[in-house]
């Protein structure tokens, strides 16, 4: 009982940090729990800002949903002129580079042990990851992120790390993350019933905002690679780009849409998407 909830609260706080999966309110509400009383829906969100002629928008990514949600972004993604994704040493990818060198990096990325988590999480709910799923070889896609070398002087210079960062959130986060029902869990698994199972992880996930939230400052994980995005962000408008599209965890959102703004972007245009749909009863 206490190794299943050890599994949901850790695969909800690792989701929290790099998804920032928030309820209505949280994380600048890029992502959200949705409810009916025949089912549940965790929505992402796509934000969409103008200036000059210009078009941009912020997609929220989660790193496990339906597999029809991602088969939806990449028709979508089809549509703009360039997208900027993020991936910590993932600047093998995208448009134009060979698949042989980018699984070689694959291979190295000193990340990919979070790997084995989504994996579990993936068969426990009945999804899909998004690594597996997401064309990252698209012709448009221009990686927005740090290198590996940068990632991890950026953390030595700072004195941080990825697993300090998780506890940090935790503890200046107003409220503790509620422990998912340990019995419902176990009753979801035993009985191949992966939407009870999903039921329980979302609503632990929907607190990770309120933890990213509490994560006020500067530090690698959200704002040096904001930073970096908005870098490339403005190279390729430099470049004559006019329709952009910026797929990130949503727990990078809210100070992204702070540096677009003072850019002087507007928010235009709100659309949400389904990533999960869960049925009640």
């Amino acid at each position: 009982m206490k190794i299943t909830m050890s599994w949901a609260r850790t695969a909800a706080m690792v989701a929290g940090m790099l998804v920032s999966v928030g309820d209505e309110g949280l994380a600048g509400e890029f992502i959200r729990v949705k409810e009916t009383d025949d089912s549940a829906k965790l929505q992402t969100a796509v934000f969409g800002y103008e200036k000059d002629g210009g078009h941009v928008d912020l997609i929220g990514a989660i790193h496990i949903a339906d597999k029809g949600y991602y088969q939806f972004l990449n028709k979508r993604f089809e549509g703009y002129g360039v997208l900027l994704f993020e991936m910590v040493g993932g600047e093998r990818l995208g448009g134009g580079k060979n698949k042989r060198e980018a699984d070689k990096q694959e291979g190295e990325n000193k990340l990919a042990g979070l790997r084995t988590l989504y994996e579990s999480m993936e068969k426990a709910l009945g999804l899909t990851g998004q690594g597996s799923q997401i064309d990252y070889f698209a012709e448009n896609f221009v990686h927005a992120d740090l290198t590996m070398e940068e990632f991890e002087a950026l953390q030595k210079e700072r004195g941080e790390s990825i697993l300090g960062f998780m506890i940090q959130a935790g503890m200046n986060a107003e409220k503790p993350t509620k422990d998912p029902d340990a019995m419902r869990l176990m009753r979801g698994i035993l009985t191949g019933r992966p939407d009870l199972v999903k039921l329980e992880v979302m609503h632990t996930m929907a607190q990770g905002g309120e933890q990213i939230d509490a994560m006020a400052g500067e530090n690698v994980i959200i704002t040096d690679r904001n930073a970096k995005c908005m870098e490339v962000l403005d190279r390729e408008i430099a470049k004559g780009g006019k329709k952009i599209g910026i797929f990130y965890g949503a727990a990078h959102f809210p100070d992204m849409e702070k540096r677009l703004l003072e850019r002087g972007f507007v928010r235009v245009k709100t659309q949400w998407l389904t990533a999960w749909k869960v049925a009640k009863g």
